[in-house]
């Protein structure tokens, strides 16, 4: 078992969050829970090979950069989470299976061997529940127009099933802002496949920020899932950044039109 005393953030290691737009004016507050892949000092022992650091396992392959771009666009304030999923993942709820993983799509994860449940909580402690607390804090003090989610996904399954769609979009109890979204996009971008609720779906035991950050609050939301080789070089940021922060802000206008 671990030592239930090892997990602690250094002074120099990055804060569990990271705000951009903070005073920005717009009518959006943005999240992106799987942004970087930073790993506490204390874990650079312990820490998977380079390769896996560089995969989807590790964070959402170039939704960083994308919302940071939309950010900018909207200037909308964001919150962005640098530590990797693979320490404590910022969008589950503390009783999911994967928080943590000891294997992630085929990898071995070194530091979350026989991870002792109290290092766990550490963990939870010092990252997952201050990037949530920042992000608590922007909903209470922007008072947005909408809540909005942005994520990465792989363009196929380990076993090879092909994941077609551009863009999929989460939404459960309130899809009204999530379609508005959707319309703008078809119109923005009519040759690209935008799906709801794929290639996953928003469920208590797997999400964490939609279901306490935004259905609570009644606050018009979507989860927003990129195919991540969309987004995998400044180009297709700049495309997609573009698309999706213009199509927000006609999400926004159109739930203000109803």
């Amino acid at each position: 078992m671990q030592d239930p005393t090892g997990f602690r953030l250094a002074p120099d290691d990055p804060q569990p969050f990271a705000v951009q737009m903070r005073d920005g004016v717009g009518q959006i507050v943005l999240c992106c829970e799987h942004g970087g892949r930073a790993l506490p000092r204390c874990l650079d022992n312990r820490a998977p090979a380079p390769d896996d650091m560089d995969r989807h396992i590790a964070w959402d392959v170039g939704a960083g950069p994308t919302a940071r771009l939309v950010s900018e666009r909207l200037e909308a304030p964001l919150a962005l989470q640098p530590y990797s999923r693979l320490v404590v993942d910022s969008n589950r709820p503390r009783h999911a299976a994967d928080l943590a993983p000891s294997v992630s799509d085929g990898s071995v994860i070194p530091f979350n061997q026989s991870l002792d449940q109290s290092e766990l909580e550490r963990r939870w402690r010092a990252i997952h529940q201050p990037f949530h607390a920042k992000v608590d804090r922007l909903n209470e003090t922007r008072q947005p127009r909408a809540f909005v989610s942005i994520h990465s996904f792989t363009p196929q399954l380990r076993d090879g099933t092909p994941r077609p769609m551009a863009v999929g979009l989460l939404a459960r109890r309130d899809p009204a802002f999530a379609l508005a979204f959707a319309a703008a996009m078809g119109e923005l971008a009519p040759n690209e496949l935008i799906a709801m609720n794929a290639p996953y779906e928003i469920e208590d035991n797997s999400d964490y920020t939609i279901p306490v950050h935004a259905e609570p609050r009644g606050l018009a939301h979507v989860l927003i899932e990129m195919r991540n080789d969309l987004i995998a070089n400044p180009t297709g940021i700049e495309r997609w950044g573009s698309l999706i922060a213009t199509a927000l802000a006609q999400a926004v206008a159109a739930i203000d039109d109803r």
